[in-house]
């Protein structure tokens, strides 16, 4: 069992139910972090980063249209929610590429999301994971890591990568904790292990308790951070399936990735001026609104690079329009970005890769061509 393993019996295995799998890291080779948030459930970039300069969106969306919000250029107004990002933007550290799609054209959130994460040009063509893939493209080991109860899509694969989500179970007392380490202590493997996890529990602190999304950057923060933090990290995010009551509900949900990513800043200290963050989803919503407040499932979404290390206070975009022939399908935001090139070619700029080797070896499936232009 090496470093990286979940602690899977005796005392390990009490460790890792009550804290920490065993991520003592050693110090990567690169100093450069990349943190990966998917959107699951199709969120709706019309919203999120809205191009109030079209004339046709008023018309499209009379009842779930916001107040305020930034204007962070000309056409486009970024949700009011979303204050930290804002802040960001405006520091010159979040760069937006609108009208984005991945390879998917279908409107299933199962094979838009195993798209996304296996980076394939169709559902279930490619079994590892495009974050795993970037892994084994990197010298050493970068330590990645997701912070969720399973090891999803993307970073499944070869290459050595682990999990890590908080125990819903009451935390170990100090006396049951003392009797462990003097049962085990002496023993030559389960010693080591035991230590190992009690380091991970010092460096997470008192996560099991954390609650919310801004618990969850928190997490990630700390487990990143540092000489010995991991390099990679990936965080799911629900709910963004908004077919009903869309107004409020995607204001909480703005509301809570805006706090996330603001405590994800906060916790790396001085590694943020080293990080990339990349938020994406499987695919965007319809143009107009539904019956029911709503909107239903679409084509082109938003995504989002935020980090210290983005050259940011920007919005890509070459804009398809909102008119009815200008529609995918008559009903959707026309994709004119690829996904899977911003993700590739921004990777490449960070880690100071080759761009079309890089992009060969996380999109073997789908074509990607590096962009020209800089992200990082």
């Amino acid at each position: 069992m090496d470093r990286r393993s979940f602690l899977g019996c005796g005392a390990a295995g009490l460790a890792a139910a009550t804290f920490a799998p065993s991520l003592a890291f050693a110090k990567a080779a690169t100093d450069k972090r990349f943190l990966f948030v998917i959107q699951r459930g199709a969120a709706d970039g019309l919203a999120i980063l809205a191009p109030t300069g079209d004339p046709a969106l008023a018309r499209l969306r009379p009842l779930i249209g916001f107040e305020g919000g930034s204007r962070i250029d000309p056409f486009f107004t970024l949700h009011p929610a979303l204050k930290a990002t804002a802040a960001l933007h405006a520091a010159k550290q979040a760069l937006f590429v609108h009208a984005v799609a991945s390879p998917y054209r279908d409107r299933s959130h199962f094979d838009g999301q195993n798209v996304l994460e296996t980076g394939g040009a169709l559902p279930y063509r490619l079994r590892d994971g495009w974050m795993n893939r970037l892994v084994a493209t990197m010298p050493d080991d970068p330590h990645a890591i997701a912070f969720a109860p399973t090891i999803p899509p993307v970073l499944r694969g070869a290459a050595n990568v682990t999990s890590y989500a908080p125990s819903k179970l009451p935390d170990a007392g100090a006396d049951l904790m003392l009797r462990v380490g003097d049962l085990y202590g002496a023993d030559p493997q389960l010693g080591p292990l035991w230590n190992q996890a009690l380091a991970a529990r010092a460096q997470a602190g008192d996560l099991a308790s954390g609650k919310g999304a801004a618990a969850a950057g928190a997490l990630a923060a700390k487990m990143m951070a540092g000489a010995n933090g991991a390099r990679i990290g990936m965080i799911e995010t629900d709910g963004w399936d908004t077919h009903s009551g869309q107004k409020a509900r995607l204001g909480a949900q703005l509301s809570g990735l805006d706090g996330l990513l603001a405590a994800f800043q906060a916790g790396l200290g001085a590694d943020w001026r080293n990080t990339l963050v990349i938020v994406a989803t499987e695919f965007g919503r319809t143009a107009a609104e539904n019956g029911t407040g709503g909107t239903d499932h679409g084509t082109g979404s938003v995504a989002w690079l935020l980090g210290g290390a983005v050259r940011g206070g920007r919005v890509l975009a070459d804009w398809p329009g909102l008119g009815a022939s200008q529609l995918y399908e008559g009903r959707d935001l026309k994709p004119t970005h690829a996904l899977d090139a911003v993700i590739a070619t921004a990777l490449a700029q960070h880690f100071g890769q080759d761009p079309a080797r890089l992009a060969a070896a996380l999109f073997p499936d789908t074509g990607a061509r590096p962009l020209a232009e800089q992200f990082v």
